[in-house]
């Protein structure tokens, strides 16, 4: 027996928003779980009282299940140690854990301890097993995906291995989903729900900058590219980003080209920062990280987070809705 997504995070859309740095604040997270999926703030670096703000306006917008995301290999251990202890200390119960990639097993136990439910997003089959082994919804990203990339599968290829080892585990679909036939594919493939990124880039509550919102949604997967370039604040990990003269160019001068806003605090932003431009970013956007995947070929205009749910909830399994495995 396994259930859906929907049933495990308390939702009644088994959709999960993801956690995308900069774009993915609290007006997206809350609307998205007050539309009936669980949205999910992207807390990349934030602690202390950066964080603390963040965390009071998540709780503050929404009483339905909603996640806040970190990154263990971009902050290290030790951070992230801090990142998780604050999201349980100052958060209600349903505020879950969300981790791109792979953390120290420590922080499955502590999540573990709190009674609150961890996500973790993987690339490959090992990390999926591992996961769902220590007791987190294990979401399954494929290449198709926009951002950083955890592996080197396709999206139901991975889902289909992992449902082959992990028969009753909770494993979300992500990677290229950008319509309900998408989503409709990778629930056959065996997923129990589907994570979300580049469709809601364009949602009208994103961060992201409206010149990014336009280039995603007037481009196509054939636009998107592969590569390494936007590694200044993360480096060594291949991300999916719309193609730009950065991209075209790798080879010019790491010289600022911008400056954002991160919780009222000022930055500038180099050419190949892993940063996106958000709607507190001035200076050269179309040289920035514009993440996008292959979903961008069902993308073409900006509409609200709660009109892309209910778009995806009629093909979608429902909460309590359980998978007969025998």
């Amino acid at each position: 027996m396994r259930s859906s997504v929907a049933t495990v995070l308390g939702t009644e859309v088994a959709l999960l928003q993801s956690g995308m740095g900069g774009v993915a604040g609290t007006e997206l997270a809350c609307a998205v779980s007050n539309a009936g999926a669980a949205g999910c703030v992207g807390g990349y670096k934030l602690m202390g009282e950066a964080l603390s703000a963040v965390l009071g306006r998540l709780a503050a917008g929404t009483s339905r299940p909603v996640g806040v995301n970190f990154i263990p290999e971009v902050v290290g251990p030790d951070d992230l140690a801090r990142q998780v202890e604050q999201v349980l200390a100052e958060t209600p119960p349903h505020v879950h854990v969300s981790l791109f990639g792979m953390p120290e097993a420590a922080v499955f136990e502590r999540v573990a301890a709190s009674g609150r439910v961890l996500v973790v997003q993987v690339g490959t089959v090992e990390d999926g097993v591992l996961a769902a082994e220590r007791g987190a919804v294990v979401v399954a990203q494929g290449i198709e995906a926009g951002g950083h990339l955890l592996g080197v599968l396709r999206r139901d290829e991975l889902v289909a291995r992992l449902r082959d080892r992990l028969p009753s585990a909770c494993v979300v679909a992500a990677g290229g989903i950008g319509s309900p036939a998408d989503a409709e594919r990778a629930v056959a493939a065996g997923a129990d729900g589907v994570l979300l990124g580049t469709a809601f880039v364009v949602a009208r509550e994103s961060w992201a900058h409206p010149q990014f919102k336009a280039a995603v949604c007037a481009a196509e997967g054939a636009d998107t590219v592969i590569t390494g370039v936007y590694e200044i604040g993360w480096p060594g990990r291949r991300h999916r980003v719309l193609a730009t003269p950065v991209t075209e160019n790798p080879g010019q001068p790491k010289k600022f080209i911008g400056r954002t806003s991160v919780e009222d605090r000022s930055y500038l932003v180099p050419r190949f920062s892993a940063a996106v431009p958000t709607v507190a970013t001035t200076g050269r956007i179309e040289e920035m990280a514009m993440y996008c995947g292959l979903s961008c070929d069902s993308v073409s205009d900006e509409t609200s987070a709660a009109d892309v749910v209910a778009g995806f909830a009629a093909v979608l399994p429902a909460a309590a809705q359980y998978v007969d495995m025998g």
